[in-house]
């Protein structure tokens, strides 16, 4: 096999990693976000709602900042051997499956996610209040405004930080790593 067809082929295998892990994940948050929801009081749900739009924005925070980091700031930290360096150099030599992975799988859940309780917090409502009118597109509208101006804000706030967000992650990744040291 040619690196060519090596690299097709890997880039196959992460197209069906991605479509997979997102499905399997989806389902898990989505089922638990709903259930979770459907049992908890008006407060508590906005509560998860806001911190589901928060993680989304977050993690497309981490996605954008791995696309523009440099990594010649971080082997110069690496060289000092200080800690997160090795990883966040990994972390910007594998920005676009990071990318992928922070952006598009965990922040499109996200997004999906958020629309599901946004539904399910809109109905509480009109029941709580005895509403007749449906007030779940200005929720959702709500939702999707707050979400779609976080992530404007947070990528110019990568944009400025980049390689400071990425020397973070990598500092927290390697605190939650497994491997013997």
């Amino acid at each position: 096999m040619t690196k060519k067809e090596k690299k097709d082929h890997s880039g196959l295998k992460w197209f069906i990693t991605v479509v997979i892990t997102t499905f399997i994940l989806s389902i898990i948050f989505s089922y638990i976000s709903t259930n979770a929801i459907s049992s908890l009081e008006l407060f508590p749900a906005t509560c998860i709602l806001v911190m589901t739009i928060l993680i989304g924005i977050l993690f497309d925070i981490v996605g954008v900042a791995v696309t523009i980091a440099e990594e010649e700031e971080l082997h110069a930290k690496a060289s000092k051997k200080i800690e997160g360096a090795k990883t966040s150099i990994k972390l910007v030599r594998n920005s676009s499956k990071v990318a992928n992975i922070c952006a598009d799988v965990i922040g499109d859940i996200c997004g999906v996610i958020s629309g599901s309780i946004a539904a399910l917090i809109s109905i509480k409502i009109m029941e709580k209040f005895g509403l007749k009118f449906n007030l779940q597109f200005i929720i959702s509208a709500v939702v999707a405004s707050l979400t779609v101006g976080g992530k404007a804000i947070g990528k110019e706030i990568a944009k400025r930080n980049s390689t400071k967000i990425v020397h973070t992650v990598g500092i927290i990744l390697g605190k939650l790593s497994f491997k013997k040291k």
